[in-house]
């Protein structure tokens, strides 16, 4: 990806699609810088590497009324931790380029002087780390049966490293719908026969989930989300995003 003009940045909540609510997302990351330095370091600063963070910043234009609109999923989310997904000005297609990360909802400001469109801002900040993957599930495809996503090739993970992955529920319908979302690995692209690596809780309403691997070594290098459909009628449409780090 070359230089580009932002004009297609998607921004995902813990159970909502900001899209089309947004118009600016920032994201930064940063390491504390711890002092070392010592009467043997020949009259230079040293430093190590402390603690990790990361924060999300976005801002819109305001709107209410259903759980979709950036008022009612604001209030529900503030304080609260979860996955918040950004791609990297494209349509977050299976194998689009997404910084994730789980975090809380930390602020939320809204509304200006008369005659103005009415705006909001807000903060997440990180609970876990921002990762650079990508996207595994589309937004816009609805589902209304059990099956399996695209294989993604994201390489084995090395021992130290996880598999970080985050769901988004979009929208939930029909009676009783209930849906359980897992990430599998397998060495090849046939997934022959996958293993499951991390299982999400089931999920009956909109919301998010992040979960990542314990740091023990996995070879397979391909990944793909699949997911378990139940209830009357049930259609979903989700989110997901997976990487390593």
């Amino acid at each position: 990806m070359g230089k580009t003009i932002l004009t297609n940045v998607r921004c995902f909540g813990p159970g909502v699609d900001l899209t089309s609510q947004s118009n600016k997302v920032e994201l930064s990351s940063e390491v504390e810088d711890k002092d070392t330095t010592n009467y043997a370091s020949q009259g230079w600063k040293e430093v190590i590497g402390g603690l990790g963070s990361a924060e999300l910043s976005a801002e819109g234009q305001w709107e209410a009324g259903d759980p979709t609109k950036v008022d009612d999923a604001s209030w529900a989310q503030l304080g609260g931790v979860g996955p918040w997904s950004v791609s990297a000005n494209n349509g977050a297609a299976v194998g689009d380029l997404a910084y994730f990360m789980g975090a809380m909802r930390s602020n939320y400001t809204l509304f200006d002087a008369v005659g103005e469109v009415a705006p909001w801002s807000g903060t997440a900040k990180s609970s876990s780390p921002l990762v650079r993957g990508q996207f595994a599930h589309p937004p816009g495809t609805p589902r209304t049966a059990t099956g399996t996503g695209t294989g993604l090739n994201l390489g084995a993970v090395a021992a130290g490293k996880k598999l970080h992955a985050a769901l988004h529920v979009l929208s939930a319908s029909g009676t009783t719908p209930s849906i359980t979302a897992r990430v599998e690995s397998a060495p090849d692209n046939t997934f022959a026969a996958p293993t499951t690596r991390l299982t999400f809780a089931a999920a009956t309403t909109p919301g998010g989930q992040v979960l990542r691997t314990a740091g023990t070594a996995i070879t397979d290098t391909w990944w793909r989300v699949a997911w378990t459909i139940s209830g009357t009628t049930p259609s979903f449409l989700f989110v997901a995003s997976l990487g390593v780090l």
